[in-house]
Order: C-alpha cells, then structure tokens, then sequence
C-alpha cells in the first residue's frame, strides 16, 4: 500500500470549477507550481523574495476571477490607523482595477476581474500580479519622509484632482 502522502495533487475535474481550472492551466503554464488551499483559493508564489498571492474564482453568468494578497506592514508606516486607512483610500481612489485596504493589520491589495470563457485570462493575471506587487511598494514608500519634511508627518502620495466646477 502506498503513501497517501506521497500521491500527485490532481486539479479538480475542469466541469466543477471551470475558471478555477483555467487559472489552473494559466499558473502552471507559468511555471508558478500552484495550490488550492482550504477556501477553495489558488495560491501561488512569486519574485525574490517569494511573495505569496491568492487567486479567488467565483463562477456563474459571470465568473470573477480575484487575485489578491496580504503583506505585513512595514515598520516605517506610522501605528496611526486613520492614516493607514485614509491611504488605503487614497490609493484606491486613484488606480482603475486594485483595492487597497488593511484586515488584521495586514496591507490587502486585490484586483477582480469579470472572466467569461472567451477571455485571456493569462494576459489579466499577469497585468494584474505586476499591478499589486507595484501597489504594495508605492504603498509602503508613500509613508517615507521627503527630503524637505522635519515635522515627520507622511506626504500625501496623491491629491485628487483639480476640476474647474470645484471652483464655483
């Protein structure tokens, strides 16, 4: 009798989870080695250093493909957690397809995507990892100190636009 350890991981059968298959494919495609976790999530790892992502597949008429991942905070981030959270909202508020927020202390940054069959799913996935990996490090770099600063007060990263009917 073998090991029931050492059995391969087969995927799920592609009919009961059919994005999820289909992240599945993009992944390993990818050489990213993935794995489904107990939610039902996709996890994989990438960069140097290994940095962990999550992909959430949600199907129905219309299947949401979620990627998202948690990054302890840095310790240059002031404990101030209105700041922490008017940033999250910031940056939110800016970027065209990431969420940004924080649960459990931890910096979340997502991007969903709605994925019918005839979408490049692989295309998405990679746009959309470069996006979150470049959000979390502006994320954490908006709290540097500028050059000019003294009073040790974070800059804004963004301000919102002007638009000439504010004036009125």
């Amino acid at each position: 009798m073998s090991d029931p350890t050492s059995l391969p991981n087969f995927p799920p059968p592609a009919d009961e989870h059919p994005l999820r298959g289909r992240v599945l494919d993009v992944l390993k495609d990818l050489g990213l080695n993935p794995n489904i976790d107990d939610d039902g999530d996709v996890s994989f790892t990438i960069g140097e250093p290994p940095q962990q992502l999550f992909v959430r597949c949600m199907d129905g008429d219309w299947p949401v493909m979620r990627i998202f991942g948690q990054w302890l905070i840095g310790d240059q981030v002031p404990d101030d957690l209105f700041l922490r959270l008017q940033r999250c909202n910031d940056f939110t508020l800016q970027l065209n397809l990431a969420k940004v927020g924080l649960a459990n202390n931890n910096l979340v940054v997502s991007v969903e995507h709605v994925a019918p069959l005839e979408t490049d799913i692989s295309a998405l996935f990679q746009i959309s990892v470069n996006l979150i990996m470049e959000v979390v490090q502006m994320w954490h770099a908006s709290f540097q100190e500028s050059p000019g600063e003294t009073n040790g007060s974070a800059e804004e990263p963004y301000r919102p636009r002007h638009r000439p009917q504010d004036d009125a």
